[in-house]
């Protein structure tokens, strides 16, 4: 990677004046600038060299009036599934970049690059082109923290014509060691999953997996480099147990194996004629992405591993035990290969979501994400990242935004094709996501057999509605309404005080593209409406879920302080008197 791509070269610009350049930035180079119409090349020494000429001259310095463009030069060949992203803000969480990276394919590899800048430099490679494609796409210039990420294609010398993704999951696998010791992003080594393995043993076995005075659960957790809790002391008296296994997804299925092998054993010695076979524990809103529209994913696993798989129904689904159990028969080796596909899909749905609330934690100051439910923080052994202390601003109860939490209404509109999803089997879905959310959800009669949309009224307060809302957006997602690189747009319509429409649009409709900018919304409200029987005319917002959220809750800040501008001022009179001066 020494040689180097310069674009943005003026047509008077010769090669005297970019040697110029690169003597007057100390920047070294091993041979002649070759000048092309517009753009030019040049050899640096080494890597460490040219990664200096792109963080100094790319973007920053000026020749005949144009600022030159300087990054890695790689034939056309060799652009297949690498990149080089730069610019990270020095003090990125790793967890927050590996959601990022994530949204856009498989990664396979991501090695931190050692240079001489305050902010870091990572090389990526994705599964596969089309991914890398995307990924550079989105992120080239995309702004993090203040910082515009700088996206490049590095040369792929192993580039081959179509690289497949491993398990045809979007996730990482084992990163590279270039990581460690290299300043910037802090280096870490290969983590444990957030998403720990949940399994249900019978009781009857729980005394054979800890073994005497706990020798086997020791030799478990050395052999597979996991902590492991038995909850001997959760449903007192219960035909079965749950065990949290906390490592790496390798890690929870070899502790998950050598679990399954060590009951398969002590049931033969306790002449136990019964199956037994592999529960797992997986929090409700995952399970829906898991089975797939009709249930096409689980079907798939099923063929795949040769097993047999059933979910707990969602009646069986309390406020305090948001899991459901995935039973799994088969031999050992298919439960345990099983166990891995069924564990990546959940993770995977995991990191998706974690990525879309790490992008957007600031887009709704004081939502308090735990108060929600979103994520399975309250669930006995969950990763301890999304369950801590509200963010700045939450409060205990909740979120604030001043004022108390009054009931809303919003108009949803979803494709008429998908009520079916969302009313549910005898309607069970949308009473499970009312009781979910706290808010009254209701699908309006369609306006006319040919209707393409259908209404969705959501009636509760704020956080009823991000929850509500958030999973009606999820499950059109998960039941494939919308394509898999597409986002899910919907037009959301909230109805406001004809006097205060004016507010809304603002001076020469300033508020209103305002609004637009900071939430990525399309906000509009319609010119001559009639307003309605209680004086009211419709703001429509039509956007992603969280732009969605963020124009919906800036438009009610808005009518929030109209509602306080009209409140009657009290008198002076109506005061009590200051105390006299003795």
């Amino acid at each position: 990677m020494n040689k180097l791509y310069i674009g943005n070269v003026s047509e008077e610009a010769s090669a005297e004046d970019l040697e110029t350049i690169f003597e007057q930035w100390k920047i070294p180079h091993s041979g002649p600038f070759l000048i092309k119409t517009g753009y030019a090349f040049v050899d640096c020494p080494d890597e460490k060299v040219a990664m200096k000429a792109i963080d100094i001259l790319s973007g920053k310095v000026e020749l005949h009036g144009k600022l030159l463009e300087v990054e890695h030069s790689v034939p056309k060949r060799q652009r297949s599934c690498k990149l080089q992203i730069r610019n990270i803000p020095p003090h990125m969480q790793w967890e927050v970049l590996d959601g990022l990276l994530a949204q856009y394919g498989a990664v396979e590899n991501c090695e931190q690059v050692n240079t001489d800048t305050e902010t870091a430099v990572v090389n990526v490679r994705y599964a596969a082109k089309d991914q890398a494609r995307l990924a550079m796409e989105k992120l080239n210039g995309f702004l993090m923290e203040n910082y515009a990420l700088k996206v490049s294609y590095i040369p792929d010398e192993n580039a081959a014509p179509d690289a497949v993704p491993l398990g045809g999951r979007r996730g990482f696998a084992p990163r590279g060691s270039s990581r460690s010791g290299s300043p910037g992003l802090g280096a870490r080594p290969k983590l444990q999953s957030d998403v720990p393995l949940r399994m249900l043993v019978p009781t009857q076995f729980v005394g054979a997996i800890i073994g005497k005075e706990g020798a086997t659960i020791r030799n478990i957790t050395k052999q597979t480099h996991s902590k492991i809790d038995i909850h001997r002391k959760e449903n007192a008296g219960a035909a079965e147990k749950p065990i949290t296994v906390h490592s790496t997804p390798e890690g929870c299925s070899n502790a998950c194996r050598t679990i399954m092998e060590i009951m398969q054993k002590e049931a033969v010695d306790t002449k136990f004629t019964e199956e037994i076979p592999l529960k797992i524990l997986a929090h409700n809103n995952f399970v829906g992405r898991l089975i797939g529209k009709e249930g096409r994913n689980l079907k798939k696993i099923e063929q795949d591993t040769e097993t047999k798989i059933t979910i707990s129904p969602l009646q069986d689904l309390t406020l305090y035990n948001p899991e459901r159990t995935i039973t799994v028969k088969g031999s050992i080796d298919a439960c345990s290969r099983a166990e891995e596909e069924v564990m990546k899909k959940v993770r995977e749905s995991y990191e998706n979501d974690c990525a879309a609330m790490n992008l957007q934690s600031n887009l709704i100051p004081g939502l308090n994400l735990n108060a929600l439910g979103l994520f399975p923080g309250g669930a006995p052994g969950m990763p301890p990242s999304m369950a801590n202390a509200p963010p700045p601003g939450a409060q205990a109860g909740g979120y604030s935004f001043g004022g108390q939490q009054e009931s809303e209404t919003v108009h949803l509109f979803i494709p008429a094709l998908a009520v079916g999803a969302i009313i549910g089997k005898q309607g069970q879905h949308i009473k499970q996501l009312s009781r979910f959310a706290g808010a009254s959800i209701k699908i309006a009669p369609a306006d006319g057999a040919d209707a393409k949309q259908r209404m969705v009224i959501v009636a509760g307060p704020p956080e009823a509605q991000f929850k509500a809302q958030g999973r009606i957006f999820g499950k059109l997602k998960e039941e494939n309404f919308f394509g898999p690189k597409e986002e899910v747009r919907l037009e959301a319509h909230i109805k406001v005080p004809s006097f205060a429409a004016g507010r809304v649009i603002g001076k020469g409709g300033k508020t209103v593209n305002e609004l637009q900018n900071l939430t990525s919304a399309e906000v509009v409200v319609p010119r001559e409406q009639t307003p309605d029987e209680n004086d009211q005319v419709v703001v429509k917002i039509t956007g992603h879920f969280y732009a969605s959220q963020l124009a919906q809750r800036k438009i009610q800040e808005i009518l929030c302080q109209v509602r306080r501008q009209q409140q009657p001022k009290p008198s002076p009179g109506a005061q009590p008197p200051l105390p006299r001066r003795k």
